[in-house]
This record gives C-alpha cells, sequence and structure tokens, in this order.
C-alpha cells in the first residue's frame, strides 16, 4: 500500500515510493529506495523535502497515514472546487489561430536555439530578436492562449532546453495576462521566460542532456545555472530587471529550500514565484532523455500538492484557471465512453471545454473526429461529461494529429 507521510515521521525499515518533490530539486540517484540509515533520513530532510510516500508492502508502515488514494481524492475534490472559477476569454477559436500560431511556435524555437548557441560561442545576445518573438507570442495569447499553449505541450525530448523555453515564455505570457497585468508586464514576464534558461548553456553537454540520473557533483554544476544565466544576462545593454529575477530565482521556493539562495517567500519576487509555478509545471509534464513527462492534469494536481511548501498557493490556484483543469491537449475521457483531446477552454466553465472526439471505446477503433462543446445542451453539440483523464501512449495516440486536424 502507498501511503504519504511527513518527512521527519521517515523511519529506518520505510521505503521510499516517491520523494514527492520535481527532480532538479532532490540530489538521488533513484526515486524509490529503502531507507537504510539515519543518513538517508538526514539527507532527504535536508534536501528540503517536506512529504514523502511510502510503500508499506515493502518496508515499514505508519499506521494513520493517509494512502495515496485518499490523498488524489482530497486534491481532486480541492481541485474541482478551484473549477468554479470562470476561465480567460478567448477572441478567436482554436481552429482560426492555430495556423499563426505554429509559425509563432517555430519562429520562437529558432530565436532561442540561436540565443543558446551565441552564448556557447560567447557571442552577444541580440534582444531585438528576442523582443519580436515575446511580441508574437503576446500577440498570439492575447487571441487564444490555447493555441500556442497546446502546441507547447508537444515536445522533441532531444530539442527539450530550446522548446521548454518557449513553453515557459508562453505560459508565464498567458499567466501574466490572466492576472490582468498591463502590457509592459506582459512584455518583461515573456522576456524572462525565453531567456530563464540561458545559464544551462554554461552547462557540459554530457550533464545537460545525460539520459540518467546526476550524479551529486554533476547535479551541483545543473544548480548553477540560475546564476550564470544572471551572470550572462546582467551585463547585456537594455536588460530589464525582471528578466534578470526570473533568470535567478525561478528556482527557489517559498519555503527557503530553493537555489541558489534559500530565499524565503518574502523574498521572493511575485513574478520570480510565477516563473517557479510555470517552470516545474512544463518539466514535470514533457518527456525527457531520462523520464516520461505525466498528463497535464497529473501536474497540476501536483502542483497543488507542492504549494503546501513550495509554491505561492494562491499563485498555483491562478495558474490552473489560466490553463484550465484540463489544459489544451489533454486527452479525456467521456462519459460515452469516447475518448477526445481538449482544444479550447469554455469562457462558461472549466469543467466544460469544448473536447475533439475521435475514438471509441466501445468498438476500439477511431471514429470521425467531432467537436463536442461540453457546455452545450443535447442536440446542439454537446451533451456529454468528462469522467476522466487519459495516457495517449496507452492508446498509441498522436495528440498533435488531432490538434491539427479541422472538423
Amino acid at each position: 500500500m502507498i501511503k504519504k507521510i511527513p518527512s521527519d515521521a521517515l523511519k529506518v525499515g520505510m521505503f521510499i515510493h516517491d520523494l514527492n518533490v520535481d527532480w532538479m530539486n532532490h540530489p538521488f540517484v533513484r526515486n524509490q529506495f529503502a531507507v537504510a540509515d539515519d543518513n538517508v533520513i538526514a539527507q532527504i530532510m535536508a534536501t528540503g523535502v517536506r512529504e514523502v510516500y511510502i510503500d508499506t508492502e515493502r518496508g515499514l508502515d505508519l499506521a494513520d497515514a493517509p494512502t495515496v488514494e485518499e490523498v488524489n481524492s482530497e486534491l481532486d475534490a480541492q481541485l474541482l472546487k478551484l473549477a468554479e472559477e470562470p476561465p480567460p476569454i478567448i477572441k478567436v477559436s482554436f481552429a482560426e489561430e492555430l495556423t499563426r500560431a505554429r509559425k509563432i511556435h517555430n519562429q520562437a524555437t529558432n530565436a532561442v536555439k540561436t540565443v543558446m548557441r551565441d552564448i556557447r560561442l560567447g557571442k552577444a545576445i541580440e534582444l531585438e530578436g528576442v523582443a519580436q518573438v515575446v511580441e508574437d507570442i503576446t500577440e498570439s495569447v492575447l487571441r487564444n492562449s490555447g493555441a500556442l499553449v497546446g502546441l507547447g505541450g508537444i515536445k522533441d525530448k532531444d530539442e527539450y532546453t530550446f522548446l521548454h523555453s518557449v513553453s515557459v515564455c508562453t505560459l508565464l505570457v498567458t499567466f501574466a495576462q490572466s492576472l490582468g497585468m498591463d502590457r509592459e508586464m506582459i512584455r518583461l514576464a515573456g522576456t524572462g521566460g525565453l531567456l530563464h534558461d540561458t545559464g544551462k548553456m554554461k552547462v557540459p553537454n554530457e550533464i545537460l542532456n545525460k539520459p540518467g540520473r546526476l550524479t551529486d557533483e554533476e547535479f551541483a554544476i545543473m544548480r548553477t545555472h540560475p546564476e550564470e544565466g544572471w551572470l550572462i544576462l546582467k551585463d547585456i545593454p537594455g536588460m530589464e530587471e525582471i528578466p534578470l529575477e526570473i533568470t535567478l530565482h525561478h528556482h527557489e521556493r517559498i519555503d527557503g529550500t530553493g537555489y541558489p539562495h534559500k530565499l524565503p517567500g518574502d523574498q521572493i519576487s511575485r513574478m520570480a514565484q510565477m516563473a517557479a509555478v510555470v517552470d516545474v509545471y512544463d518539466a514535470i509534464t514533457s518527456d525527457r532523455c531520462y523520464h516520461k513527462g505525466m498528463p497535464a492534469p497529473e501536474g497540476l494536481r501536483k502542483l497543488w500538492e507542492w504549494s503546501k511548501f513550495h509554491f505561492n498557493p494562491e499563485l498555483v490556484q491562478a495558474f490552473m484557471r489560466t490553463v484550465g483543469i484540463y489544459p489544451v491537449g489533454t486527452l479525456v475521457k467521456l462519459e460515452s465512453s469516447r475518448l477526445g483531446v481538449v482544444i479550447e477552454q469554455n469562457e462558461a466553465s472549466m469543467l466544460q471545454p469544448k473536447v475533439k472526439v475521435f475514438f471509441s471505446l466501445k468498438s476500439n477503433t477511431y471514429i470521425q473526429p467531432v467537436l463536442v462543446d461540453l457546455a452545450r445542451p443535447m442536440g446542439k453539440g454537446g451533451a456529454d461529461k468528462i469522467v476522466g483523464h487519459e495516457n495517449p501512449e496507452k492508446w498509441g495516440i498522436n495528440i498533435s494529429r488531432f490538434l491539427g486536424e479541422q472538423t
């Protein structure tokens, strides 16, 4: 049985099932291991891990600890309550924006590659190109944020570093816009998002692209990237403070367990706190060379669980309202025993997005794709309900194919 316990309740003889933290915040070679001695417990505590999941069939139990099913049920109930808030207003349809969004996404990816290449070569970064990319992303987000956000969820793991920067930029622009920030603040947020990982270009490729867990020494080198990025950016003429804060502090945590400076929440700027939420969300929902990303709804549930210690809970709630409980690109199972991909949030309810349905579970076959607006009544393209989300790999489904199809 899998149970969740406070890390200070760990005892020798327990078996760690999940350290319950994103990989960049713990140095352990494995995420599952036996607690062999007190040194292991001390190391876990020292990394800032506050709660862990244990496997009681492989080690000692803690009688009153909740099971993973009980924890997830409570988290899901809290998320459903958050879903009562209205999602962002959409100006144009997903289909209308998709073609433009594809072009912008490709241009942004190439711009990030150019920036990263120039850093590797010791060249100065050209801010004009960065500014144009951020402007184009902002305009697309203002028309329909779901198009770029949906494309951002589709990543080639071999180009993760570049695509992650584009996704963080897009999500941070979307986040800032949903909070009612003005265009100048949105621009600064986007610039910080696009450049936040520039310091990774000072990390050797064999560490940056290592297909497995890092050693302690490699982990320490990887953790230098926020400061390395700040050092690169601070001397660029015209570079502003907010992008610098995002770059330096996007791995800080409000309980003071982050890095590089272990700042408590009241010393981390609001924008850097927003960037921390966005950065982790995109990282844990993306395929990497060493692990599979989790479906977006599970990523949101993890963010909410971790907000107890690591993130600003109000900002996590606001981010969930920004992307929806079922973000664009999520494969969902409907009450009608069909599968579909979320292509647009609905202004009426986060629990009733627009879904492109294309697979019948009853016949186990693809069907003619049809757009279903879950907020509409029977006979008007609706009258169905999401009962859960699915992993596309389980069904061998290429989500990008259905995001691009027209109905």
